[in-house]
């Protein structure tokens, strides 16, 4: 296993030019270096999505009154193609009238206006949960993917628990066919809505917390999620906010080597580093993507401070 990961860099440039199933490109360019420059992200670990996450979803699609949601149920399989109950615990959990069910395995028909209809509308889209690869197979690089990420650009709202999580990151982790356990597997590029990364779920629940970690070193470009259930992450541009019941770990380069990453807050230096390879956000924490630290508030610096 170990032997496959260090060859990460050349699957993942093997997989964006070979396994690119349409002549349709997505225009990825942006000033941000991991989150969208318009519109929100909702990462979620997998299990039960809290009430919380739900609100910030239905908040960030416009309230229950105007959303117009999308639920796509393509990592589910065959069966979901008539997937009525993912519409309605959609509008269950969120209140929203107006949700409409996606589901295709066909790329003609991915690749088709019609198809795409209800996106054009659309404030929200929810990935459910599933195998991450089968999400790739339906519309990776397609007229679909282009809507979902024109979603974004209207400002809108991308969400997606367990494989709806790990498409969103540009390097699918857990991507083969003969199951979760290969890590790197057929299928590696992900639909990259969180640019420059890898995403992994279901973190402390199953035992994964240090699967990203060797992935990451010989990655340094790539930032690594992994969220545990019940968890999520918000990002808008390049912060991060983790929101939920557990916890969210961040593998970086710098962390994961020793060096961490110093910067000055009230002219004391703070030092993210961990005395392990990887650290861990809890609720309402905040995290900069770009710069690879976190966001310290300055509120709390103060409490701390006064309590001395």
């Amino acid at each position: 296993m170990k032997k496959r990961i260090y060859f990460t860099l050349a699957l993942f440039l093997s997989a964006s030019i070979g396994f690119c199933q349409t002549p349709i490109r997505i225009n990825e360019k942006s000033p941000t270096r991991h989150g969208p420059e318009k519109g929100s992200l909702i990462i979620i670990g997998g299990g039960t999505v809290t009430p919380e996450i739900w609100s910030k979803f239905v908040e960030l699609a416009g309230g229950k009154d105007k959303a117009k949601l999308v639920v796509v149920t393509a990592a589910a399989g065959d069966t979901a193609a008539l997937d009525r109950p993912a519409v309605e615990s959609l509008k269950k959990n969120t209140g929203v009238a107006q949700v409409t069910l996606l589901h295709t395995k066909s790329l003609k028909e991915a690749n088709s206006e019609a198809f795409v209809a209800p996106l054009r509308e659309a404030t929200g889209v929810f990935f459910v949960g599933g195998r991450q690869w089968r999400i790739a197979d339906s519309y990776l690089n397609t007229l679909t993917h282009q809507a979902f990420q024109e979603v974004l650009d209207r400002g809108g709202v991308i969400a997606g628990s367990s494989a709806g999580a790990s498409i969103q990151g540009s390097f699918l982790w857990r991507g083969d066919t003969k199951g979760p356990h290969i890590l790197v597997g057929d299928h590696t590029q992900g639909l990259g809505f969180l640019k420059n990364s890898a995403i992994d779920q279901h973190l402390l629940r199953r035992n994964r917390e240090f699967d990203l970690v060797e992935f990451i070193k010989q990655s340094p470009d790539l930032i690594g999620i992994g969220l545990d259930e019940s968890t999520s992450v918000v990002v808008q541009k390049d912060s991060l906010e983790v929101l939920g019941k557990s916890y969210v770990a961040i593998y970086d380069y710098n962390t994961i080597i020793g060096n961490g990453n110093k910067h000055t807050l009230n002219n004391q230096e703070v030092n993210t580093a961990s005395n392990g390879p990887f650290f861990f956000l809890s609720n309402g924490q905040k995290y900069d993507l770009r710069n690879r630290k976190v966001i310290q508030e300055t509120r709390r610096q103060s409490v701390q401070t006064g309590n001395r």
